[in-house]
């Protein structure tokens, strides 16, 4: 779905699943230290829009989700996690409940593999389940920001900022008056910073939550049942994770940033060393230079000196060994 804003000056278009938004409008870091300083807004109008109504919305997805949601105050944001029967990471879900109404916003492409394995868990639960992507747009506004928010409008508040659930109709007129955009590459850049983990990036078909310190955020270990909760509950109370997510800080004087998927060896072992990971987002970021997040095998030790692809890399620990 094209958003309309990448009618505005100096708008390029991001790729691949973020295909439909602004990757920039002319200057990454000047977007990215306006965001920083709260000020600005990113346009995720590409992202999918679900929501759920009905007496009995916040018991049903207590039921469904990683988290705990059964007793979610009205306007109090969280996210939450499906898992397959193995416990590996299938949707991850950005939600706040209004008092009426739970929304969540979901990676784009999932939304309708989403919806369909909600409407198939209705059972006799009074809940009804609509995918509103159509009619409705997801905006961000950075921490600290002061912009003015439409009446009526959800809002998810977090340490990181607002999410806005917003007519998609509305989205142009409340742009224009909520501040310099600022391109997803921006937003991007401050995720990994924050150490933040995205579905589709830092996951592959068998993430499980504890590698990627989805644990508390995300998954409650004092819940009740859910799908691929003995995953949850044997990595928790009886081991340890395969793999562990780690933060980046990636050689400045190398002019490409290595991909996602790129293969990380240790700096020892020379170029014909075992892959011990691999990189699963790389930005530059205003203040830091080349950085990236990545999954590496639980026992690397964490002051190892790491190779990516060519690039020299040092770790800093987000998920311990």
């Amino acid at each position: 779905m094209k958003s309309p804003l990448l009618s505005l000056p100096g708008a390029v278009s991001a790729e691949g699943v973020d295909e439909g938004v602004a990757a920039h409008y002319g200057d990454l870091f000047r977007e990215q230290r306006a965001l920083a300083d709260g000020t600005g807004f990113v346009d995720l109008s590409h992202r999918g829009v679900v929501t759920v109504t009905g007496a009995d919305r916040l018991t049903w997805l207590h039921l469904l989700l990683t988290q705990a949601v059964s007793d979610l105050p009205a306007g109090r944001a969280t996210e939450a996690l499906i898992l397959s029967a193995n416990g590996h990471i299938e949707h991850a879900l950005y939600l706040v409940d209004d008092g009426a109404t739970v929304w969540a916003h979901v990676e784009p492409g999932t939304r309708e593999a989403l919806v369909g394995y909600l409407e198939s868990m209705k059972f006799f639960y009074r809940v009804e389940v609509a995918d509103r992507t159509d009619d409705i747009a997801v905006a961000h506004l950075p921490a600290g920001s002061i912009a003015a928010v439409p009446e009526g409008v959800a809002v998810r508040e977090t340490p990181y900022g607002r999410d806005l659930f917003l007519p998609r109709a509305e989205l142009a007129t409340w742009a224009a008056q909520a501040g310099p955009p600022a391109g997803l590459l921006a937003y991007e850049a401050l995720r990994v910073e924050q150490h933040r983990p995205r579905l589709g990036f830092e996951t592959d078909h068998r993430t499980i939550p504890h590698e990627l310190g989805w644990i508390g955020s995300a998954v409650h270990l004092q819940k009740g049942c859910y799908r691929g909760q003995e995953t949850v509950a044997r990595v928790q109370n009886l081991g340890k994770p395969p793999r562990r997510l780690v933060f980046l800080h990636l050689d400045g004087s190398e002019v490409h940033l290595p991909a996602a998927g790129t293969e990380i060896r240790l700096a020892d072992d020379g170029p014909d060393g075992r892959k011990i990971g691999f990189i699963t987002t790389s930005v530059r970021h205003h203040e830091l230079g080349p950085v990236a997040l990545a999954l590496v095998k639980r026992n690397v030790p964490v002051d190892a000196r790491l190779v990516a692809g060519d690039t020299a890399a040092a770790q800093e620990t987000v998920v311990a060994p």
